[in-house]
């Protein structure tokens, strides 16, 4: 069967999971089925819904609790033909979710696409091989840092943040997502004023750094201005890919000249995500649209640090970024906020070596500066993977930094 096959988590008051599953797969394709003679139920099979499994879950005193009554609580998944719509995400996503969105206690918890569906969607320019290839790493995770209190600021400011950051051995530095077009920074000549910093700082120690520039402004002068940063050299895109939609993503990531990576940043999805009676799933939305859609980097909260995500979901969105049986290239996972380098082991543990390390305060607010942060970052990436406890790492940066913020990968193992 050419189509989609949708998972929801419903949480139903009537306690009836197949009828809900029924009218879930009538109410959003045919409408209504044993009223119809049989010469129009022969001339509409092909676009009616068919229920796939309904599976009940065990009872939930919290879930029942919160929700004010009894409820059966259950997974139902459905699949919908491709007859029904057109191969995008807005058309996909209004048909197995449009107005059921808006119908109770129902989460969208997976789709899955055959093989004619998947065609339709170009999966990441780069992927993470390519990303590795642009920075010449290839047998550790990447490590990231952001800009911090530029607003406000000149390019005199940002570039010496910059300078910094890709001294303290970085391999990307992105910008802020609130930082937009605006006359101190503007969009340009931060790219331009970029390049020459990192290239100032490969011919000093013969790194190589990324910088990510947030590519924002109207949605119909996003392509212009993109191919714009191209011209201009410009390493990566920084995009808020939910405050303007995964089809716009879709549009620029299938631009043959918008040939530089995407780096697709959470902002506004959690909107969508965090309840666990509605919404998306964030391994559906963060993991697995954001693939298909075509960003090479998928930020997301990490399960530990300021703005933690359930290690279950944050889990399964990396699993989703780098399912290996998908026929697109691999989006890599950065786990984010609130990340300081005694939490790097957790990270390597969770998320492999294919995978960004993404730290703003922790670069930043180290005692020697940024140097000093990026360098510990280092320091604890090498302890990590020679399996060596950073307390006893012979790094003063990392010591430094674990003395401020902690060592939780060891206090976890005591």
């Amino acid at each position: 069967m050419c189509g989609v096959t949708a998972t929801y988590f419903i949480h139903d008051s009537s306690h009836n999971l197949i009828k809900k599953a029924e009218g879930i797969a009538l109410g959003l394709t045919v409408g209504s089925w044993t009223d119809l003679p049989l010469l129009e139920q022969q001339q509409l099979k092909k676009y009616k819904g068919s229920i796939i499994s309904v599976k009940e879950l065990e009872s939930s005193e919290s879930s029942n609790t919160y929700l004010g009554r009894k409820v059966t609580r259950g997974l139902v998944k459905i699949h919908y033909p491709s007859v029904n719509f057109s191969c995008d995400l807005p058309a996909i996503l209004t048909t197995v979710f449009g107005k059921l969105s808006l119908d109770g206690e129902i989460k969208l918890v997976d789709l899955e696409f055959t093989d004619e569906i998947k065609a339709a969607f170009p999966g990441p320019k780069f992927g993470t091989d390519g990303i590795r290839s642009l920075v010449n790493v290839y047998d550790r995770p990447l490590l990231m840092s952001i800009f911090k209190g530029v607003l406000g600021r000149d390019l005199n400011y940002l570039k010496e943040q910059l300078r910094e950051q890709a001294l303290g051995g970085v391999d990307l530095v992105k910008d802020d997502e609130i930082l937009f077009d605006n006359p101190l920074t503007p969009f340009e000549e931060r790219i331009t004023a970029g390049k020459e910093v990192l290239r100032h700082v490969y011919e000093e120690q013969g790194t190589r750094t990324l910088y990510a520039v947030n590519l924002s402004g109207r949605t119909f002068e996003l392509k212009e201005k993109a191919k714009r940063a191209v011209e201009l050299g410009a390493d990566v895109l920084l995009f808020n890919v939910f405050a303007y939609g995964l089809d716009v993503l879709q549009a620029l990531a299938e631009d043959s000249d918008i040939s530089i990576p995407i780096m697709a940043h959470p902002a506004v999805s959690g909107a969508f995500t965090p309840s666990e009676f509605y919404g998306l799933s964030s391994p559906l939305l963060l993991g697995k649209f954001l693939r298909l859609s075509g960003a090479d980097f998928s930020l997301f909260p990490s399960p530990y640090g300021s703005v933690a995500l359930e290690r279950e979901q944050a889990l399964g969105i990396a699993a989703a970024l780098g399912d290996k049986t998908e026929p697109f290239k691999r989006t890599l996972p950065v786990p984010s906020a609130g990340i300081h380098p005694g939490l790097v082991p957790l990270l390597v543990k969770d998320f492999g070596l294919d995978s960004v390390i993404n730290a703003g305060g922790g670069v930043h607010g180290h005692p020697n500066g940024a140097i000093g942060g990026g360098k510990a970052f280092r320091a604890a990436i090498d302890a990590a993977l020679q399996n060596i406890p950073l307390s006893e790492a012979n790094d003063p940066f990392l010591q430094e930094a674990l003395r401020l913020w902690g060592n939780p990968s060891e206090e976890v193992k005591a």
